[in-house]
C-alpha cells in the first residue's frame, strides 16, 4: 500500500495518497500508522526535488548496487594482508562510483 504513494504524478497527490494509507494502515494497525505518521516528513522529502529526480532519490537501489559491487570486488582478492589494503580496494570502488554518479 505504501508504495502507491511513490507513484504519484505530483508533490500534492503524493501527501494526499499518504494520508490515506496512513488512514488505512491506521485503522487495522494503530502502532503502524502512528509511527508513518511521525516519519511523514522524513519519507515525503524527495518531493522537494524536481519530479525528474524523485526515483533516484526514493530508492536504496543504487547503495545496495554499491554494496553488492564492493562484496563482488572483496571476495575476488579473498584474503587482504592488511586493513590498509583493503580500505584502498574499497575507496578505489568508492572513487570509481563517484565518478559515475557524478556524470
Amino acid at each position: 500500500m505504501l508504495r502507491t504513494v511513490f507513484d504519484q504524478p505530483d508533490a500534492e497527490a503524493v501527501r494526499a495518497q499518504f494520508d490515506r494509507v496512513v488512514a488505512a494502515v491506521g485503522a487495522k494497525f494503530p502502532d503502524a500508522g502512528e509511527h508513518l505518521a511521525d516519519a511523514r516528513e522524513d519519507l515525503l522529502a524527495f518531493t522537494a526535488f524536481p519530479r525528474e529526480v524523485w526515483k533516484q532519490i526514493r530508492s536504496n537501489n543504487p547503495q545496495e548496487r554499491l554494496n553488492k559491487e564492493i562484496r563482488r570486488r572483496t571476495d575476488v582478492v579473498g584474503i587482504f594482508p592488511n586493513r590498509d589494503s583493503i580500505i584502498r580496494l574499497v575507496g578505489a570502488v568508492l572513487a570509481e562510483q563517484t565518478d559515475e554518479w557524478s556524470e
